[in-house]
């Protein structure tokens, strides 16, 4: 990645050129023909020849002017941030407030389809918290880290270690979700993610004490340096202060969408960068916790992180951006909406697969009767025991697959194990349930004999 620039104030080229920048305005708008809201790093190299860069850039600066609001947020020196959403903004928008019809009831709800929905996907929770650990540098396989958080097998290393605290990080922005973020709230999701790995350095829930701390590039440069660390509380208690009030547009009110205001509370934390580490991981609970406040519970679901680990350049170029070109947050906006936009579109994929994966297992249950005597949770085992016979499993693994307690995850294995669909061995104190390779020649032979 090329280091990124400031430009040119556009401010300065209207004193100068102020002719020619308002002759340009027609031309070039606050995004490009293709919809694109470009910073001056890309811009400046898709000016047609023959035409003054600078000139063009001002005229782009002075349309995006008289759509750009401020937050009520500002840097050390009092810079307001402020941002604006182009159509392609408005778009990805509108499917983040499509998704919870799309999906139906709230995993919460004791609908029917509710409940069904809850059993797609709660295993989800674990693949964001996986990949915001690599995003980070964890080094593990998808299948270990997978395994360990359903058996709640002890980590063995601080990678792993990395992936655990993520998971109760996530399990901790859903409980706290219906209260309102404050210091402490804050230091609380980053104590949870950092507890156990480098303490000494991590310092879990402290805010960091000292200025010695910046965000490199590329190239090793300093590309960000975070406010003083003095500066800190006050700064925190405004963006909390921020995250509480009321952005509803009512009564004169500012209206600043929930995902977008999601958003730049992510944005905020990385740019405060209050702790010493675990910055990051932070600031995308923090993301998941406001979605999960305002309704959007599908998000405790879709995972950005697996998307920003596949391009880690573009997730701190929209950093830049923002920081480059007067604190204007729609460079991050605009990534982190294109991501979430991917991120709804394989979520509904792997809830097709799933749904068409169940219907065909309720279709085998109806033909032999086993659909009167099994509930959602006991027919989402099945499918993962047919399709993996010789597969050992726990009830701490079950319990953490449905989000369920030990003594009902029992229950449903007990279930399964009497329909003689499971074995079962005891080793120590543990019971293991075994898929039984015969398990669904005795659906199909149960299905006969009813016949």
């Amino acid at each position: 990645m090329a280091s990124i620039k400031k430009p040119k104030s556009h401010l300065e080229t209207l004193a100068q050129s102020a002719e020619a920048v308002v002759k340009l305005m027609p031309q070039f708008r606050a995004v490009d023909q293709k919809g694109r809201y470009l910073h001056w790093h890309d811009f400046k190299h898709r000016v047609p020849a023959g035409i003054d860069a600078d000139a063009a850039w001002a005229a782009v600066k002075l349309s995006r002017a008289a759509i750009l609001k401020s937050v009520g947020l500002c840097s050390e020196s009092g810079k307001p941030f402020n941002y604006c959403l182009p159509d392609s903004a408005q778009t990805v928008i509108h499917q983040i407030d499509q998704l919870n019809a799309r999906l139906g009831s709230s995993v919460s709800s004791a609908s029917t389809a509710g409940e069904s929905n809850s059993y797609l996907v709660e295993s989800l929770m674990m693949e964001e918290a996986i990949s915001s650990a690599q995003l980070e540098g964890a080094v593990t396989t998808r299948k270990v880290a997978k395994q360990m958080l359903e058996k709640e097998r002890p980590p063995v290393n601080d990678d792993e270690r990395m992936i655990v605290n993520n998971f109760l990080q996530m399990k901790l922005a859903r409980r706290s979700k219906d209260e309102p973020l404050s210091l402490e709230l804050i230091r609380q999701f980053h104590a949870e993610v950092t507890q156990g790995i480098d303490v000494d350095h991590s310092c879990p829930g402290e805010i960091r004490q000292n200025d010695d701390i910046f965000v490199v590039g590329r190239d090793s440069e300093i590309a960000h340096q975070p406010p003083a660390a003095a500066s800190l509380p006050q700064r925190l208690e405004a963006l909390c202060g921020f995250a509480n009030q009321n952005h509803d547009g009512l009564e004169g009110r500012l209206f600043i969408h929930p995902a977008v205001k999601a958003i730049i509370l992510h944005f905020m934390i990385g740019f405060e960068h209050p702790f010493n580490d675990g910055n990051g991981r932070t600031a995308r609970c923090l993301f998941y916790w406001y979605m999960l406040k305002c309704g959007y519970w599908s998000f405790e679901y879709v995972s950005i992180s697996a998307l920003l680990k596949d391009a880690p350049m573009k997730y701190g170029e929209s950093y830049l951006f923002t920081e480059t070109d007067d604190l204007d947050l729609t460079y991050f906006i605009c990534h982190q909406l294109s991501i979430i936009q991917r991120a709804i579109n394989d979520f509904l994929k792997y809830i097709e697969r799933k749904r068409n994966d169940f219907v065909a297992i309720i279709e085998l249950l109806t033909e032999s009767g086993f659909n009167k005597t099994l509930n959602f949770r006991q027919i989402h085992l099945l499918k993962k025991l047919l399709r993996n016979p010789g597969r050992l499993f726990t009830a701490k693994e079950v319990k953490n697959d449905f989000d369920i307690s030990e003594n009902t995850a029992r229950t449903d294995l007990e279930k399964l194990y009497q329909l003689k669909l499971l074995g079962k061995s005891r080793e120590g104190k543990t019971w293991y349930y075994i898929a039984r390779e015969d398990a669904m020649a005795h659906i199909r032979g149960s299905g006969s004999n009813r016949g």
